[in-house]
């Protein structure tokens, strides 16, 4: 069972829609990267203070569905929860939503690499035990 940790308000604006009047299809994936972002920040982690330890996360893979398309001035709300957990790395399953309507879904893993040399780094244990107890919540 993912854990729902994090959502976010977006709005849409002029700059993040296409030729045709909708948002561009990997502004979807901004937004989804701001939410991870903003989940992390939230449990005490800024980019900052991975930075410090060496670390940092990238993006492994992803797969995304894009079931309507968002327009401008739309409110969205963009979720990011963890379906799973190693030492190295978080897979999240996110969403983004009209209201009630689910415009974009998607699962991006993020993997935690030596900022040095790029190869995979254990996260820091304290955020491996601050996903654990979110998940007993």
């Amino acid at each position: 069972m993912p854990i729902e940790l994090f959502h976010i308000p977006v709005r849409v604006y002029i700059e993040d829609t296409d030729a045709g009047g909708i948002v561009y299809y990997v502004n979807y994936l901004k937004y989804m990267e701001r939410a991870r972002t903003d989940m992390f920040r939230a449990m005490g982690y800024s980019k900052p203070a991975l930075f410090a330890a060496e670390k940092m996360f990238v993006v492994h893979s992803l797969s995304c569905d894009y079931l309507a398309s968002a327009n401008l001035d739309d409110a969205l709300t963009i979720t990011a929860s963890i379906k799973k957990f190693g030492r190295t790395y978080v897979l999240f399953e996110q969403r983004v939503e009209r209201g009630d309507e689910l415009l974009c879904k998607g699962e991006v893993k993020v993997a935690c690499v030596l900022k040095s040399t790029g190869k995979p780094a254990a996260m820091p244990s304290e955020m491996i035990d601050k996903i654990v107890a979110a998940q007993h919540h």
